[in-house]
């Protein structure tokens, strides 16, 4: 079942690049955002979190935090953060269970993969309730960050 707007969004806990349990409802009192993505190194997932990179004030002046999210290890995503310097948690779902809860998840994906994150953007207000979800089918596309930050603005 899908992710809907103003629905509880499900909790998770998952590890990031310096090994360390985080946990989605320990956000509370902030907005969060959670970016899913399909894999490290790739142009489009770049560009994608490049750009949140360069833009990572404005989101902290909306009292909003990133999570980026993908299937990949916890090793490749800490190699990547480091030489792309991103200022915001990776979290490794490499057994799956974060991307399927919130239905971004590809059955196939590129080069007979399976099981690969579907790149999705989801808006979580200081409550925990949704604000802003968009899943997309196709990964070469990015989505709307500037949708991202004028739903937090207007939160």
């Amino acid at each position: 079942m899908s992710i809907q707007i103003d629905q509880i969004a499900p909790d998770f806990t998952l590890v990031n690049t310096d090994k360390q349990n985080i946990t989605l409802s320990e956000f509370k009192g902030k907005n969060v955002v959670i970016l899913f993505f399909p894999f490290a190194f790739t142009s489009v997932c770049t560009a994608e979190l490049c750009d949140v990179r360069d833009n990572y004030h404005a989101y902290q002046s909306l009292n909003a935090e990133i999570l980026a999210i993908s299937v990949d290890s916890v090793f490749t995503l800490d190699k990547w953060r480091s030489e792309m310097n991103y200022p915001f948690p990776m979290l490794s779902d490499f057994n799956k269970e974060v991307s399927t809860a919130y239905d971004c998840i590809y059955d196939q994906f590129a080069f007979g993969t399976r099981g690969v994150s579907k790149r999705a953007a989801f808006v979580i207000n200081a409550d925990g309730i949704v604000k802003y979800a968009e899943v997309l089918e196709n990964a070469g596309e990015m989505p709307s960050l500037e949708a991202i930050r004028t739903c937090l603005a207007n939160i």
